[in-house]
């Protein structure tokens, strides 16, 4: 399996993906991942099985020190030279999750947000994911003020 940065080239692959891990409330568009992959394409990491994609983490990065939903729509908030690198989504297909994949592109994401100088990393995760985030050194901030999709987020914050 290799990593490597997203291209426009990307995109369909890449929203299908974002189709089977997220419900549609919750679920970015093919339309945000254009703005997206335009606007800060170097932060779109994507893990490919011999050609096919399996997964990605993608999120702009910010001066904020929280996730906040406007940033989810609003590709223009990126700050290439902000402190810290959002996680908007981690992605696994289902027939590749439980095999280290999400470990795999989380751990080149850390390590990459720390070679470009970023204080850390923020995500918002479900409550059954806390300890999976944890794992890596992400600490529980409580529950978010996010409402994207209609669900309870937790801010998850990883300090260099």
């Amino acid at each position: 399996m290799e990593i490597r940065i997203a291209t426009i080239e990307d995109i369909q692959a890449i929203t299908a993906v974002e189709s089977l891990c997220f419900p549609v409330a919750e679920a970015a568009s093919e339309s945000d991942f254009k703005n997206r992959l335009t606007i800060y394409p170097n932060h779109f990491w994507l893990l490919e099985d011999d050609g096919k994609l399996v997964g990605f983490v993608n999120g702009m990065v910010t001066d904020k020190r929280k996730l906040c939903d406007e940033m989810f729509e609003n590709a223009n908030l990126h700050n290439e030279k902000g402190e810290w690198q959002m996680i908007f989504g981690v992605n696994t297909i289902p027939e590749y999750r439980r095999l280290g994949c999400a470990e795999k592109i989380i751990t080149r994401v850390i390590a990459d947000a720390k070679t470009q100088g970023r204080t850390g990393l923020v995500l918002t995760c479900k409550e059954k994911l806390i300890h999976y985030y944890e794992k890596f050194g992400f600490e529980n901030e409580g529950i978010s003020e996010s409402t994207h999709g209609g669900v309870v987020w937790y801010d998850m914050r990883l300090t260099f």
